[in-house]
């Protein structure tokens, strides 16, 4: 069901899931630890966020002095109807009285540089930057001459200027998303779904170690806010309304990252294959584990936790073990799948049939082996 809200998202192109404002604190906080000067005199680009409406704005401006940020940029895609009464992602905080002048309605551009306390009450909060942006002090709020799409030349320009690029990009546009990020070279901090591990434009940049999953987001159902207009039923079990907004349980998101945190150069605890057959009851009970494959020469490992550290062969196994793959341990060296793309320097299925055994085709795996020591 939650799969079938992002398919409605795209046929009516509105990828407008809005972010938790603790699901993006609890990332970026798992970055601070490895590096705490991670975001330090870097400019940081949310370029898919309606500054008045969007959760990566009001984390990074109200951190912005703590994680010693050079520049924020914030651009919104869609033209916000809101832009000119008030600043809703300021919480609890007073909203704006409508400002002379500005456009009724518009895509906008936050740019900040400075973030201080403009009342001198001994607390930074959004009343002081909504003061600022006001004032236009330090900071700048301005219309976009077109839509804010990323793809905009005005847009390509912010970009250029950014140093990490942190959002929650249009499911629909993840591909043509990420070919800009990796154009550009930039690094990146980004939501997207499970699926799209698979695609031919992103998997090989997971196997060439020049992507890989971030920490907190595991593919398991998350709640994002979605637009007032966006269609959804009450008292279904993927949908509510809390405080007069609206919410879906969208199934299998991931942060996908170019930036390093510590998970992934925690090697995997592993059994040989001996011990995993004497004692891990999934192995014994799964008939097919550890079997090679009809037509590849590899075996198949159905759980993560059953990756034999004896094995010198390739392995195939599930998707669910880029959440655990530490580089330093093991090689991505291919993809089960032999329609969908032929990876340069890499393994593939030939032939008519997907990954089988005994006929039986398996579910997509990814291939792996250990690293030589």
């Amino acid at each position: 069901m939650a799969n079938q809200n992002l398919h409605q998202a795209k046929r009516a192109k509105n990828d407008e899931f809005y972010t938790q404002y603790v699901d993006i604190q609890r990332e970026v906080e798992t970055y601070l630890e490895y590096d705490p000067n991670v975001f330090r005199d870097k400019v940081v680009y949310c370029n898919c966020d309606d500054p008045f409406e969007s959760n990566f704005f009001r984390y990074f401006v109200l951190n912005f002095n703590r994680l010693g940020l050079k520049k924020l940029i914030t651009t919104s895609y869609k033209p916000s109807p809101i832009a000119n009464t008030q600043l809703p992602l300021f919480g609890d905080d007073e909203t704006l009285p409508k400002i002379p002048g500005r456009p009724k309605i518009t895509a906008n551009r936050f740019i900040v540089t400075e973030v201080k306390d403009m009342n001198n009450d001994g607390e930074l909060n959004l009343k002081d930057i909504a003061e600022q942006l006001k004032a236009n002090q330090n900071n700048e709020w301005a219309p976009l001459e077109g839509d804010g799409d990323f793809r905009s030349p005005e847009c390509i320009e912010l970009l250029k200027q950014a140093d990490i690029v942190v959002t929650n990009p249009p499911f629909s546009l993840f591909r043509e998303y990420i070919k800009q990020l990796v154009d550009f070279d930039k690094k990146f901090l980004i939501i997207g779904n499970m699926n799209a591990i698979t695609y031919k434009e992103i998997f090989p940049l997971i196997k060439a170690n020049k992507m890989w999953l971030g920490v907190t987001m595991d593919g398991r159902n998350k709640w994002f806010q979605v637009p007032d207009d966006y269609p959804i039923r009450e008292n279904v079990a993927n949908s509510k309304i809390e405080n007069g907004k609206k919410f879906l349980f969208v199934k299998g998101c991931l942060w996908f990252t170019n930036l390093d945190h510590g998970r992934r150069h925690q090697p995997l605890p592993l059994m040989t294959m001996e011990e995993n057959r004497k004692f891990n009851k999934k192995v014994q009970s799964n008939p097919y584990c550890y079997q090679k494959y009809d037509n590849y020469d590899a075996i198949e490992v159905p759980y993560v936790e059953a990756i034999p550290s004896d094995y010198e062969g390739v392995m195939g196994v599930p998707i669910s073990f880029l959440h655990k793959y530490c580089p330093e341990q093991f090689e991505i060296v291919g993809w089960s799948r032999h329609n969908e793309y032929n990876m340069d320097g890499g393994y593939w299925l030939g032939g008519k049939n997907d990954a089988t055994i005994n006929g039986k085709e398996v579910y997509r795996r990814i291939l792996i082996k250990h690293k030589q020591k």
